[in-house]
């Protein structure tokens, strides 16, 4: 009877262990661990920018049970609090999709689109003082070696800030669409754009130069943007779209800080795409340049201005929409099955601004666009696009025809387009946000 008992007590232990550890497996607090490990693929070196530190250890990588190897694992810190995991190629997050198991990564595009303006004009970042500065913050501390690509390692903080899990590196349905504004709608979704667009042929890519700032942000849920954006489909569902661009976004990043980002999605922002290599899709083959990594230095108001040159394109051969900053940095690709409407080509190009407005205490939002200022201030005071430019069924780019310019309100956020020699098609855009005309 005491054996039968004692075994009866061991099975409910063994139970309610079991239990315990089921439910410890459910918290949030394991929900969230196994978040990080899935987006935080393990690293080669890692570089840590936040006040000059330098640390130096060692990491034991278990390449098989009976076969270990011991890598030295750098992590170094400089100014903007980022870590920065230089991860192997072939472990990048583009490979948890399951289209993506056996692919064969393409190191290089096939071609690229002729007609390129002059390169003293598409620096990765220029100014008007010729200073020729580190493009990221990173930089000052290290670079990924060859073989690898750097990624902006998601912190526990990052995770805890967004609204879900599940929600975490997403946004909502917000591209502009300059053919339906019903002004009773304009502050339901909480987005505001000032952008210039080209619709109405097939379109295989495009290409700007971006005026850099730092705007000012009212809340942490909002946010202040400036990119291109390349869409097929209709707004509605079925919305294909890649974008880049700058962006500051508190809630994404835990800061202010102008940053590099990329987005893609091929269902309206519903259940694919993400920004940067935050979801698996994009390919990554550069070792230089991080996605979501802080952009350095940024233009100041009547002083030297800084700008990047970006370039998305589809490779006639493959099919696969790459992207290039300034002349020397192919990013990677983006592979064409992520798309539907997109496989084949875009039919319309935006370029621009766009910010979140939460109407914080009932009125407009104080979070700037561009620069914070309306596009007649001009250069070196207003934000501007220069440069440009599509790409076309023969692969070439060249300047768009019959630009049109759109913004929800225009005494809030303002475009003004243009054309000159030294800027082919180009426009200023940006405001303040909420001021004596805009409540």
């Amino acid at each position: 009877m005491d054996t039968t008992r004692g075994v009866a007590c061991l099975l409910v232990a063994v139970i309610c262990l079991s239990c315990a550890a089921a439910a410890a497996a459910r918290s949030p607090a394991a929900r969230l661990h196994r978040h990080l490990k899935r987006l935080n693929k393990p690293p080669v070196k890692s570089i840590e920018v936040c006040q000059g530190f330098i640390f130096l250890f060692y990491v034991l990588l278990l390449s098989s049970p009976s076969n270990s190897v011991v890598c030295e694992l750098q992590i170094e810190q400089s100014p903007d609090g980022d870590i920065i995991d230089c991860v192997h190629i072939s472990h990048q997050p583009a490979f948890d999709h399951p289209y993506l198991k056996n692919h064969t990564i393409q190191m290089r595009p096939n071609y690229h689109p002729e007609g390129l303006y002059d390169e003293s004009k598409t620096n990765v970042v220029s100014s008007s003082s010729g200073e020729r500065p580190k493009v990221q913050l990173w930089h000052q501390n290290g670079r990924c070696p060859e073989g690898t690509v750097p990624i902006r390692r998601t912190k526990k903080d990052d995770l805890l800030r967004a609204s879900s899990m599940r929600r975490y590196g997403r946004k909502r349905h917000t591209t502009a669409n300059p053919m339906s504004v019903n002004p009773t709608m304009l502050n339901e979704g909480g987005h505001q754009h000032a952008i210039a667009y080209v619709q109405g042929e097939k379109y295989y890519g495009a290409k700007a130069t971006i005026n850099v700032w730092e705007p000012k942000i009212e809340q942490p849920n909002e946010f202040s943007l400036s990119q291109l954006w390349i869409l097929g489909g209709s707004f509605g569902e079925d919305l294909n779209s890649i974008e880049a661009g700058w962006q500051v976004s508190p809630d994404l990043y835990g800061d202010n800080n102008t940053r590099l980002f990329t987005y893609w999605t091929s269902d309206a922002y519903q259940a694919t795409g993400c920004y940067n290599i935050l979801c698996s899709g994009f390919v990554q083959i550069n070792s230089e340049i991080a996605m979501g990594a802080s952009i350095f230095p940024t233009s100041s108001y009547s002083g030297s201005q800084y700008d990047i040159s970006l370039l998305i394109w589809k490779d006639p051969k493959e099919g696969n929409w790459w992207m290039q900053f300034g002349k020397d940095y192919v990013l990677g690709y983006w592979p064409s099955f992520l798309f539907s409407y997109l496989a084949d080509s875009a039919s319309m190009i935006e370029w621009g601004g766009e910010v979140v407005n939460s109407q914080p205490d009932g009125v407009h939002t104080s979070t700037q666009m561009g620069s914070g200022h309306f596009p007649e201030e001009g250069f070196s005071k207003a934000s501007y696009f220069k440069n440009i430019q599509v790409v076309d069924s023969t692969n070439n780019l060249k300047a768009p025809k019959g630009l049109g310019t759109f913004t929800e309100q225009s005494n809030c956020y303002d475009v003004q387009n243009g054309n000159n020699a030294d800027w082919g098609t180009y426009f200023y855009y940006g405001g303040p946000g909420r001021s004596s005309n805009c409540q």
